[in-house]
């Protein structure tokens, strides 16, 4: 046995031991008593995971977590469902929840588990395996599962006849019968993968060997439930070529479109904020928002460097981008101050956040108070046909907290987005004259700022709200200096365009 399988099994034996310290059988209850327990908690499927998975049900569950269990269990007999959902969102633990249920209760009796690898399908199939044949509460209600059969890992068959196999992509599903039965469940669970992403032949190999083979092993007349795990890794994966033929596709993020928890009761903003402090903007759209982006092609690196005192800048802009657009991004709210001094362009501090309108209010506010009079600042927001209300509700946020400042609307009429950003700042970047301020290195909006300029591509699947703002506050700012030096701008013309 090698040491990775040596660690592998000492770490399910931990995993057991706990299990059946956590989940004690009561004591001394009589038939009838466990009869109408037992029926209790078959009719509630919520309290049937949090008594018999107490081990895995230690928060309570999101509103989309309850309304995905409802779906399965009304519809287990013909169904397909695919789950996107972010990591740290439970979609595998809660698909072996469900699952179990049903095995259990003989809805279902034959489930195959497929996953990129043979290998990562049984360890996936483990906590299957060790519930049902150590389980205290599981054995005292239903009885003694391990079978008298095939009894190992990677396939299993219980004393009432449920049968769960491991299953790897490509595998031949031959041969999965269970006596006469096919299969009846088929959960597919993290079969994308970073290196299958990057060869759409694979892809498209695997999405045959689903539709040719895996699929086909059921029963046309039989029960068929299909639950498909897993997040959107890359723009054609395996699971956006299901969610097209499923008939219930749901992509749930670690954050909703307000920018707050989808699992508040588990996943908080601070937990939330700081994992994702710690990777890079791409690898947090990809893992937590289903959003896979092709690394930018336009700015490759950042340039930082000690910004000059604030004295020394004629004046600062504080351009703000409000991000009311009828998306599927969520954008981001984003508020930027920049300044321009010798021939470089500074970027000093960022706000860049999915957040409320009162909170970018509040920005402007720091801001104002960051430069504390030293340089004349001017208060800028990008304003639109759909975007006056953001701005109305901006202003109100300033006038009811008596704070001594006004912000003037953008009215400008924008082009394309990218061919805006990259014809403003490339050019200054690649002859070293944008520059961000390393004090604020390390500061999370400075770093979504960044990320979002790495991120940007023609495609505009990144978010790019930091990088518009930066090229509305630039905008104003040269004609601010143009306007100084005598030279005659003409109207500005307000933008009709709707977003």
């Amino acid at each position: 046995m090698s040491l990775q399988d040596k660690n592998t099994l000492a770490r399910w034996e931990k995993f057991r031991e706990s299990m059946i310290r956590d989940t004690p059988a009561p004591i001394g209850e009589s038939a009838k008593d466990k009869k109408d327990r037992i029926e209790k908690l078959e009719a509630d499927p919520e309290s049937w995971f949090a008594y018999y998975f107490k081990k895995f049900y230690t928060s309570e569950p999101a509103d989309f977590q309850k309304r995905a269990s409802k779906r399965i269990f009304k519809n287990y007999k013909r169904w397909y469902e695919v789950r996107a959902w972010s990591r740290e969102l439970a979609k595998s633990t809660r698909t072996m929840m469900e699952v179990t249920k049903l095995m259990l209760t003989g809805k279902l009796r034959n489930m195959l588990l497929v996953s990129h690898s043979y290998d990562n399908a049984c360890e996936l199939l483990m906590p299957y395996m060790i519930a049902l044949e150590s389980n205290p509460r599981i054995l005292n209600d239903y009885g003694m599962q391990k079978g008298f059969r095939s009894w190992e890992m990677g396939k299993f068959i219980t004393r009432n006849g449920a049968a769960f196999r491991a299953l790897g992509s490509g595998q031949s599903p031959r041969g999965t019968r269970n006596e006469e039965a096919r299969p009846d469940i088929i959960v597919i669970d993290d079969i994308d993968t970073d290196e299958k992403g990057r060869n759409q032949k694979r892809i498209e190999d695997t999405w045959k060997w689903i539709e040719r083979a895996l699929i086909p092993a059921m029963s046309v007349a039989g029960n068929k439930l299909i639950i498909f795990c897993g997040n959107i890794i890359s723009k054609e994966s395996v699971i956006v070529k299901a969610s097209r033929v499923a008939d219930y596709f749901e992509l749930i993020n670690i954050r909703d479109k307000n920018g707050k928890s989808n699992w508040p009761q588990k996943n908080s903003e601070a937990d939330i904020d700081y994992i994702l402090s710690k990777i890079s903007y791409t690898s947090a759209q990809q893992e937590y928002y289903n959003n896979p982006i092709t690394e930018g092609t336009v700015f490759k690196e950042i340039q930082y460097k000690k910004m000059d005192p604030i004295e020394n800048y004629r004046f600062l802009v504080a351009y703000g981008d409000p991000s009311f657009k009828s998306t599927r991004k969520n954008d981001y709210k984003a508020v930027i101050l920049i300044g321009k001094v010798r021939n470089e362009y500074h970027v000093l501090k960022a706000f860049v956040e999915q957040t409320t309108t009162a909170t970018m209010g509040s920005w402007y506010k720091a801001m104002f108070d960051y430069v504390n009079d030293r340089v004349p600042l001017y208060l800028y927001i990008e304003a639109n046909a759909t975007q006056d209300t953001i701005m109305e509700q901006v202003q109100k946020t300033i006038v009811e907290n008596g704070w001594a400042f006004s912000i003037t609307p953008d009215y400008r009429a924008k082009g394309d987005k990218f061919s805006r950003i990259e014809a403003a700042l490339e050019p200054i970047n690649s002859n070293g004259t944008f520059w961000f301020n390393i004090a604020e290195k390390k500061d999370l909006h400075m770093k979504r700022l960044e990320d979002q300029f790495l991120a940007l591509e023609p495609s505009l699947s990144a978010h790019d709200d930091g990088p518009d703002a930066v090229e509305g506050g630039k905008w104003i700012l040269d004609r601010k200096i143009l306007s100084s030096k005598g030279i005659d701008l003409g109207k500005r013309g307000r933008n009709k365009k709707k977003y």
